[in-house]
């Protein structure tokens, strides 16, 4: 990064952070709630200066030393309810497969690792849950097979872009922002 702490923080500048910290995290420098709080700071930066605090106390890693599970995760209910809400980490590619369950995903809480994420919906015989934040942009390129898929899209502020894909077969798959939509327990 540059000298300059009044320069807008480019996604390659917040990217090299998230690097810091998940390897911060993996090595047991960070705990995960410290890591979460570092990483939405450091998505949510306007310039390099207000990246620079975030890993003062940590030791440099190269981008090639990022975690794989910050790029991808796989959350998988078969025969099972399985709820995942509150502060957690999100990847920004989430795999989501049900099968003869329900499975509840809640991003309001969540810290999202970037400007665009992919929730890829694979549903049979099920039912998926996933409620986003209020400010995302909702794109749903997926399909469904004798079920029925509800995705509220559109735009609601400058939040993330949250694209759905997927296809869902005998199942529901049902993605709102609305918290009285659906019940977490």
């Amino acid at each position: 990064m540059t000298d300059d702490p009044d320069l807008r923080a480019s996604d390659a500048d917040r990217d090299r952070v998230a690097a810091v910290l998940g390897e911060a995290l993996a090595t047991g420098r960070l705990t995960s709630v410290e890591h979460a709080d570092r990483l939405e700071a450091a998505y949510t930066a306007k310039t390099v200066g207000d990246l620079v605090p975030l890993t003062r106390d940590l030791p440099e890693v190269s981008a090639s030393g990022a975690p794989a599970a910050v790029e991808q995760q796989v959350i998988s209910s078969r025969f099972s309810k399985i709820v995942r809400k509150g502060r957690w980490v999100a990847s920004r590619h989430i795999d989501l497969t049900v099968r003869f369950g329900a499975l509840i995903i809640d991003l309001s809480d969540a810290v999202l690792p970037g400007r665009e994420i992919t929730i890829e919906t694979n549903a049979r015989f099920g039912k998926m849950i996933v409620r986003v934040p209020d400010n995302a942009h909702v794109i749903d390129e997926g399909g469904s097979l004798f079920g029925k898929r509800n995705v509220t899209g559109g735009s609601q502020g400058d939040g993330p872009l949250i694209r759905v894909t997927g296809v869902s077969k005998f199942s529901k798959v049902i993605v709102t922002r609305g918290k009285d939509d659906w019940n977490l327990h």
